[in-house]
């Protein structure tokens, strides 16, 4: 019932930027709080950004903070993750996960919903 598709992922150059979607359905949006995870191979799924689409409360990773932006829309059930001056580094597969609730940290652990994933490959 709860549905999570994420879209936008792709192949970029270093210091490119690239949008990710993720679009919800099955449950109330309003309330629950969505998140952005990565995963590279051998690695464990660490949190990339968060967001509480109630009140807009957001987190982000250390390593993202400055050149990544996440913003809920909420008339169309859709989080967006806009990445900027993106990195070798920053390649990995992302998955959106949603939770009811909102967890300050943004452990992936924490959500219990998930979206299939959607790769992401910045070259050097």
């Amino acid at each position: 019932e709860v549905q999570l598709v994420e879209s936008g992922g792709g192949l970029v150059q270093a210091g490119g930027s690239l949008r990710l979607s993720c679009a919800a359905s099955g449950f109330t949006f309003d309330d629950y709080a969505i998140g952005w995870f990565r995963q590279a191979p051998g690695k464990e799924r660490e949190g990339v950004s968060c967001i509480s689409s109630s009140d807009g409360s957001t987190y982000y990773a250390g390593s993202v903070k400055g050149r990544f932006t996440i913003s809920s829309d909420n008339a169309k059930n859709t989080v967006y993750l806009q990445m900027n001056s993106l990195k070798p580094e920053d390649t990995a597969v992302y998955y959106c996960a949603a939770d009811m609730n909102y967890y300050s940290d943004c452990g992936a652990y924490e959500y219990d919903y998930w979206g299939q994933g959607t790769q992401v490959t910045v070259s050097s």
